[in-house]
């Protein structure tokens, strides 16, 4: 996707910058600037214009008056250049792919292209692609008839060729199964689109359907000749003899399955218990509605503990090998004491769990959603969604094609899905007394189970938890809740940790929290309670409560335990949390400057890095469920301490949601504390994110006000640290004047040697990018007399390069390979060691140099030092006549640049591709790519790149 402002026609018209929408309440408004973005770059006349915006009756003062709406325009889009005047009209300034009705028409023709080469999966992902971009009738809230009617014909018929197109692409991968229920669905809105019916019936043959592809054949007759007076089409009658005769030719094709990216470790089901009992008639339903032809989506609604869960990871057990590419969890906790489940986390996790990187999942929810549906296109998947309290819960996280199926439990029938999702539900009720015979007689052995069944309403959870209760007490009856019974059995020790367990705000706990909170050794009684079903283990070492029985422990908490004891409690938990947290950013990121801490009592046993890790992949929904608590409830000391200690963390893994979530809690919290320190390195913390983010100008405001603050403390180190970090938000935004503004005030309060050499080091980089080579070689040399590391040597030879002192440059290279350095650091050498061996005409040495820098930081390494690597690798590539795998090379480059903000990188890209466009004789790409590289380079500041890349424009 391109950046900057970004528009969309297809459906009600929509602006958004900077990530946030731009209201245009007045439709003439909306009309104009439809008409501009429907043909950007090229002067629209005024009098196109105004027959647009107003028709056959236009206003006495017509041109004043576009020339106010054109105005007001320029006013809310915040960019006056966007909207130029000319000499008889206006024109829309803007990347074409800003505009969805141009990048559909971009994916599209990327389709076809992929078609006709027979690069089925590329061309599936682009029509993807070029459908999800359709949000409703195109244009449907912009009131301009001549637009409608010169428009949205022609865009509809492309939209109607795309679908024919896709579906072509999944026939010829052997998804015919899947297609069915769309292809009904099609031919019952378009029943005149012949090429509709002839994929049906062909869908509908190779799913061993023959009769009804017979029949779909004669309904199209019927309605030809009822409507047009006409017959079927010679390639339809052609289909038709030939489903007839069952012709060879129309066997589905053998594909290979195989994913193009593999699932990293798809999420497993929980355990299907052991003694599963009854539900005859509910299993064979629901598997029926799952892998039926057209139910893509099955609820399960039903009462709390009647095991809507158990039920339904029962069935999918059964299905796993109806669908051969995995099975995705999630307990969304709809209805938990505690916070539901984040859907930004949850769309995370499901990105991993297909093999996304960190670094590739968008932070944004809707971009998340579209990548899910692509990445599940074609595959054969089942989603459990467990606890579901609303539609909107669910909707973002529905796969949108007939291959995947979806199990849903809530204890509503979420009738939303069903009108609007096709969702069909299965009721769940409590069991009927011969199910709850034969689950007591597996559980306590033969007898007369019947009052017992009774007793406790034919409850499954009751029925296991008297089960539990009655086992190997042959003198004991049910005379009141089993739940009750059960807890009150239980010695004093269980049922206080029973009762405290209750405070735990996140959707599990393990023996070393649950001992922290109750200031006991607690595996033992943990184990008492998994025995007593009022605990479930659900994966070794941690624990879990069912909804109702967290409920109850609340209840009983409240009734039999002091505030101050629950305080106690609590504080101690949250203490364990801290502990672990702090323990984990020694061993992952021991340089980062946290936050005084004021946690007490042993921290968790992690030894390394891997546990350290895996301690907080594994906690970090607790995590963000603490500090959320403690920010709304106290210690609120704790919810900012938290939030700072894991900031290191959630950058690591790329965690968006959790990330935002938690800087925002712990900034609650420092402000209703007014505690200025905890305030000024919350804001800083949110000026971090969004810089990740790309939101700019929230980043500048999240860090202008941590400088203030850090002012106002007398805190110079913090307040340096900050500026630093700004410098390189102006630089990613292309303000480099400011950019060097807030360096040279964080290099005057530096004090260490180390702190001076990187803000020198960042002042030289912006030299460099400013074409101010002279400036960057004092720069680095400067760092280099400071801190004579790796970094220095590489940064000094890079300057140096540039001026073409390459002998010079060479001994500093090659001083930084025999330091060391971390691996983009060394990858940062070796690509400057490459580019150096270019200029002097030995393509084979750089090419092994730059190929070595990609391979230290092509997996999950640096991206901004990638997209580096990558150029220089094209360079390479090119070089040697490799004309096709260069252009590869800078496009992988160029999105990655787009995608993380990296200005100088994304010029370099396109220049790259301007010279190897020429190279492989496609001088219109090759202008295009050069007159994007002269905006961007002219946008950003960047003289040196503008300079060359208007020699090649």
């Amino acid at each position: 996707m391109a950046s900057g402002p970004q528009f969309r026609l297809l459906g009600p018209l929509e602006v958004r910058l900077d990530g946030s929408p731009v209201v245009l309440r007045a439709g003439k408004h909306r009309a104009l600037l439809a008409a501009l973005l429907l043909r950007p770059n090229r002067v629209v006349p005024v009098t196109e214009l105004v027959e647009h915006v107003w028709g056959v009756t236009p206003p006495a003062r017509t041109r004043g008056t576009l020339q106010t709406y054109v105005m007001r325009l320029r006013a809310a889009l915040g960019d006056p250049s966007l909207i130029q005047t000319a000499a008889d009209g206006y024109r829309m300034r803007v990347d074409p792919l800003a505009v969805d009705v141009h990048r559909f028409a971009d994916a599209a023709a990327r389709g076809r292209a992929a078609a006709t080469s027979n690069d089925l999966v590329t061309a599936r992902k682009a029509f993807a692609e070029a459908l999800d971009l359709w949000r409703g009738p195109v244009l449907s809230d912009v009131p301009s008839e001549t637009l409608h009617s010169e428009h949205a014909p022609r865009l509809i018929e492309l939209l109607m060729t795309v679908h024919e197109q896709q579906i072509d692409v999944e026939l010829a991968l052997g998804n015919h199964a899947d297609l069915v229920p769309e292809l009904f669905t099609l031919t019952r809105d378009h029943p005149l689109r012949e090429r509709f019916w002839g994929q049906l019936m062909l869908a509908l043959y190779r799913s061993s359907r023959q009769a009804e592809a017979l029949e779909a054949f004669r309904q199209l007759d019927r309605t030809l000749d009822e409507q047009l007076g006409i017959d079927p089409s010679e390639e339809l009658r052609s289909l038709h003899q030939a489903i007839l005769v069952g012709a060879p030719g129309l066997a589905a094709p053998v594909v290979s399955r195989e994913p193009e990216r593999a699932p990293a470790s798809p999420m497993r089901l929980p355990d299907d218990i052991a003694d599963f009992t009854g539900r005859e008639w509910h299993v064979d339903r629901i598997a029926g509605l799952v892998t039926g032809a057209a139910v893509p989506i099955v609820t399960l609604a039903g009462q709390p503990g009647v095991g809507k869960t158990t039920l339904a990871v029962h069935v999918a057990h059964l299905l796993r090998e109806r669908f051969p590419d995995g099975q995705l969890y999630v307990d969304l906790r709809g209805y938990a004491l505690g916070p539901p489940a984040d859907g930004l986390d949850v769309l995370s996790r499901f990105l991993r769990a297909l093999g996304v990187p960190p670094d590739e999942i968008p932070p944004d929810a809707d971009e998340q959603s579209t990548m899910l549906r692509s990445l599940l296109s074609g595959r054969r998947m089942l989603l459990m969604l467990d606890n579901a309290s609303a539609p909107d819960q669910v909707r973002p996280l529905l796969p949108g094609t007939a291959s995947c199926r979806v199990i849903v439990t809530s204890r509503d029938d979420l009738r939303g899905l069903i009108a609007m999702n096709g969702a069909r539900t299965v009721p769940v009720d409590v069991f009927g007394a011969p199910e709850s015979a034969a689950l007591l007689e597996k559980l306590l052995g033969p007898g007369e189970h019947a009052e017992l069944a009774e007793r406790c309403g034919h409850l499954p959870l009751a029925l296991r938890v008297a089960a539990a209760y009655l086992a190997g007490r042959d003198d004991v009856t049910i005379s009141g809740s089993p739940i009750e019974l059960a807890y009150a059995a239980l010695p004093p020790a269980p049922q206080r940790l029973f009762r405290l367990l209750s405070l735990v705000p996140g959707p599990d706990f393990t023996p070393e929290a649950a001992s922290a909170l109750a200031d006991v050794d607690a595996e033992g009684l943990l184990t008492v309670l998994a025995i007593a079903k009022l605990v479930v283990s659900a994966t070794p070492g941690r624990y879990r409560f069912h909804d109702e029985l967290v409920r109850y422990a609340a209840a009983l908490r409240e009734e039999s335990d002091s505030p101050s004891e629950q305080q106690v409690a609590w504080t101690a938990l949250l203490n364990h949390y801290a502990r672990g947290v702090e323990r984990c950013a020694e061993l992952l990121y021991p340089g980062m400057v946290r936050l005084p801490s004021s946690a007490s009592g042993p921290a968790p046993r992690i030894s390394n890095s891997d546990e350290a890790l895996a301690w907080l992949d594994a906690e970090r929904p607790n995590l963000t469920a603490a500090i959320r608590h403690a920010a709304q409830h106290g210690p609120a000391s704790m919810a900012w301490q938290l939030a700072d200690a894991l900031r290191g963390y959630l950058w690591i893994g790329q965690h968006v949601g959790e990330w935002l979530a938690t800087a925002h809690h712990g900034l609650q919290a420092a402000q209703a504390s007014a505690h200025r320190p905890a305030e000024a390195a919350m804001h800083a913390n949110l000026g971090t994110l969004y810089l990740r983010l790309g939101e700019y100008a929230l980043s500048v405001e999240h860090h202008n006000l941590a400088i203030e603050l850090y002012r106002a403390l007398g805190d110079k180190d913090a307040e340096a640290g900050v500026l630093n970090n700004l410098s390189l938000v102006h630089r990613r935004s292309g303000r480099l004047g400011e950019a060097r503004d807030a360096l040279v005030r964080c290099l005057g309060m530096l004090r260490s040697a180390d702190s001076v050499s990187t803000c020198l080091y960042n002042l030289g980089q912006l030299a460099v990018e400013l074409g101010e080579l002279d400036g960057a070689v004092e720069h680095f040399s400067q760092a280099l007399a400071l801190a004579p590391n790796a970094d220095s040597h590489t940064y000094l030879g890079m300057a140096l390069r540039l001026q073409g002192r390459l002998a010079e440059a060479r001994t500093h290279l090659e001083r930084a390979v025999e330091i060391g350095n971390v691996p983009a650091g060394e990858a940062e050498t070796l690509e400057n060691l490459a580019a150096l061996e270019l200029a002097e005409g030995k393509a084979e040495d750089a090419l092994s140099l730059a190929s070595r820098a990609l391979s230290l930081v092509a997996d999950g390494g640096d991206q901004q030092v990638a997209t580096s690597v990558r150029i220089t690798l094209g360079d390479a590539r090119r070089a040697l006549f490799d004309f096709d795998i260069a252009a590869e090379l800078y496009e992988q480059a160029l999105a990655t640049a787009r995608r993380i903000g990296y200005a100088s990188g994304e010029v370099r890209a396109l220049i790259g591709l301007t010279v190897v466009w020429r190279d492989l004789e496609r001088p219109d790409d090759a202008r295009s790519a050069a007159d994007q590289a002269v905006r961007r380079s002219a946008e950003l500041g960047l003289h040196a790149l503008e300079n060359l890349a208007r020699e090649l424009a």
